[in-house]
């Protein structure tokens, strides 16, 4: 071997090394958060401060780094190219690539990122000195810049200044496999997952509907509407205005309580009602929740885009959504879902679609409608008779109980596991 052919290998196993130690540095301090970025800097005074500078601010060194692979990663080919073909001729040239896209891919792509997946604190400390004085070169920084600029320009983007590192799906993602490994509980993990949920939930979702109120006439006495609070264990109740369609405002308990003992229980109860919070269906529930907070009433009545009144909600309500189900002392235990002795269930018409996904494994439909019995409403499109069918996704829903124009109980029956579609399929009902 000539001395110009040992000085390439000798220099395509220098990169070979740098590449190793670039991909351990980029896996390691991605996967570093800032928490742990900011315990492991208290414990290691000289690493700490460079650690916390590339997780503040990892704009600095991910293109820099990924500049610098890519050279690397280039020069390395093109070396490695050339030495087969003086060795070995052009025959040589396809075995040594061959041989290097193997070598290379074990050796500085899946093994140092392996080794940083499993033990991330050791890799970000090894490589955090390193990147941070590699990112600092003017003109490697500068050529990045320049270069992000032009994809910038071609794609239209802001580079880094657009959206999070970690989608939400993701962060859902590694909560679930933290749950699974037990680094943290699934206590830990269903509230975590309640509160990502909690910010796309609007108030339609978890309103109390117009014919599940309980409202009090507008011509009722103190002594009727606090009858009526009592026997269904309500601190609050709305009260009619001039007609069915508007709500004059809600009425305390403890002031009906008051004049009761006062003596004043034939006043009419719209001499002691209190101003009520109008809000629209689509309002986040989130910041519905801050509002109540700051303004210090826990009791809302929902409004439709025409302005007629479509539920209430209240502080509790909203809770739920975080914490799960509240249940006092004045509260009728309901069982949502009864299994049956064939495997279908018995459930509530009111129940939402996404909880009865979540507990038969398959996904339906809820674009236009929220419960159980408003898909077989929608699904039928007429008022529902008990006895009725619908297949959706291919779930039977069979009406058992019907109300009026509501849909008290549904039937749900799934498919065998082996008959799961991969797509639901809506079919005309039998009445």
């Amino acid at each position: 071997m000539s001395s110009g052919n040992l000085i390439m290998l000798i220099v395509i196993l220098l990169l070979l090394v740098v590449l190793v130690f670039l991909a351990l540095a980029e896996m390691g301090l991605s996967k570093m958060s800032k928490p742990r970025a900011a315990a492991i800097a208290e414990e290691h005074g000289r690493v700490g401060p460079s650690l916390m500078t590339l997780v503040q601010q990892p704009e600095r060194w991910i293109n820099p780094l990924l500049l610098t692979v890519n050279i690397c990663q280039t020069v390395q080919a093109t070396l490695t190219g050339i030495l087969a073909g003086n060795l070995f001729g052009g025959v040589g040239v396809a075995i040594g690539v061959t041989l290097n896209v193997i070598v290379f891919f074990v050796v500085a792509e899946a093994v140092p990122k392996t080794y940083a997946v499993l033990n991330p604190d050791r890799a970000a400390l090894m490589s955090a000195r390193p990147v941070r004085a590699l990112t600092s070169f003017a003109p490697l920084r500068l050529i990045s810049q320049a270069l992000i600029g032009l994809t910038n320009v071609l794609v239209k983007g802001r580079g880094l200044e657009q959206g999070p590192f970690v989608s939400e799906q993701e962060f859902l993602g590694i909560v679930e496999a933290a749950a699974e490994d037990e680094v943290i509980e699934h206590e830990e993990r269903e509230l975590i997952e309640s509160i990502i949920e909690f910010g796309d939930t609007i108030a339609r979702e978890v309103m109390v509907p117009r014919p599940d109120m309980v409202i009090v006439a507008n011509t009722s006495t103190v002594t009727d509407a606090l009858n009526l609070g009592i026997a269904h264990g309500f601190s609050r109740l709305p009260v009619y205005g001039s007609d069915e369609d508007d709500v004059a405002g809600l009425a305390f308990t403890k002031d009906l309580i008051r004049a009761e003992r006062e003596g004043r229980g034939d006043l009419p109860v719209l001499d002691l009602v209190r101003d009520v919070t109008f809000i629209p269906e689509n309002k986040p529930v989130a910041r519905l929740m801050r509002e109540m907070q700051e303004g210090k009433f826990h009791l809302a009545i929902v409004a439709d885009e025409y302005g007629d009144i479509a539920g209430l909600i209240t502080l509790e309500d909203c809770l739920e959504e975080l914490v799960g189900e509240i249940v006092d002392e004045y509260d009728a235990e309901e069982v949502e879902i009864v299994t049956l002795a064939d495997g279908s269930l018995l459930v509530d018409g009111t129940m939402h679609i996404g909880d009865l996904s979540d507990e038969i494994g398959i996904e339906l439909p809820d674009d236009d409608v929220e419960t159980v019995g408003g898909l077989v409403f929608s699904s039928l499109e007429r008022v529902p008779e008990p006895g009725d069918t619908v297949e959706l996704a291919g779930v039977v829903f069979r009406a058992e109980s019907v109300e009026g124009r509501r849909v008290r109980r549904v039937r749900v029956t799934p498919p065998p596991r082996e008959d799961l579609a991969e797509d639901g399929q809506s079919v005309e009902s039998d009445a």
